[in-house]
C-alpha cells in the first residue's frame, strides 16, 4: 500500500473537515489492495488480483449496503454499536459479518448481502473472554461518541466510493477507524482518528 503524500492528506483533512463537522479529526487514505482482503488467496499476484476482483464483483451486484448491514445488526440489541464490518463474497450467499458490541458481549451476526436478512441466527462472546488489547479496544470505543457507521459516511466521501469492510485498528497508541472502499476500479484505505480516541 502507499502512503498519500503529506500535502494529500493536508488538503484531505481541510476537505472532511468541511464535509461533515462531528466528523472524525483526521483522516488518511492509502491507494491499494488491503491485506484484509487477501486472507483465502495463496499469495500469488495473479490469483490475489482475480480473487479481489470476484469480490468486489460480488459486493457491487448486493442491494444492501455495508450502512444497512450496520444498522441490521444493531437494530437485534437497542444501543448495540457496530465494532467490525465486512463483506464477504466468497461464500455461496454474499453476505456482511457484522461484530456488535452491547452490554459487555461481541455479537456476531451475518446479514444476507441481498435480502439484509439474518443468516443463521447470531452468537455472542463475553468481553471477559477477549484477550487484554480486544477489550481495550472496545473500552475505548465505548468511551467515544463517533460510530463505526460515522466513519463509513466519512470514509466513502472522502475517497469517492462505497464501503466493504470497516473496523477498528490500534497504531502507537491511537484507536483508529479502518474504512476499505471501492472507488472506481481501485480500493482505498481510510483511516480515522475519532476524537478522544488516545490511549496508552
Amino acid at each position: 500500500m502507499t502512503t498519500a503524500k503529506p500535502w494529500t492528506t493536508g488538503l484531505l483533512a481541510i476537505a472532511l473537515s468541511a464535509l461533515l463537522l462531528a466528523a472524525p479529526a483526521r483522516a488518511i487514505v492509502s491507494t491499494g489492495t488491503p491485506t484484509a482482503l487477501y486472507n483465502d488467496t495463496d499469495g500469488d499476484g495473479e490469483a490475489d488480483r482475480q480473487a479481489v476482483s470476484r469480490e468486489i464483483e460480488r459486493f457491487r451486484s448486493s442491494s444492501i449496503s455495508i450502512s444497512q448491514a450496520m444498522a441490521i445488526a444493531e437494530s437485534r440489541h437497542a444501543g448495540a454499536t457496530t465494532a467490525d464490518v465486512s463483506f464477504d463474497g466468497a461464500s455461496g450467499v454474499p453476505v456482511y459479518r457484522v461484530k456488535t458490541l452491547h452490554n459487555d458481549r461481541i455479537w456476531r451476526h451475518t446479514i444476507n448481502a441481498a435480502t439484509g436478512e439474518l443468516v443463521g441466527g447470531e452468537a455472542a462472546l463475553p468481553l471477559a473472554e477477549l484477550d487484554l488489547d480486544d477489550r481495550s479496544n472496545l473500552a475505548a470505543l465505548g468511551a467515544i461518541k463517533h460510530r463505526l457507521a460515522d466513519a463509513v459516511h466519512v470514509a466513502e466521501r472522502a475517497a469517492s466510493g462505497k464501503a466493504i469492510s470497516g473496523g477498528l485498528v490500534r497504531e502507537r497508541g491511537r484507536l483508529n477507524f479502518a474504512i476499505v472502499v471501492i472507488s472506481g476500479d481501485n480500493l482505498k484505505e481510510v483511516i480515522l482518528e475519532p476524537p478522544g480516541a488516545r490511549t496508552k
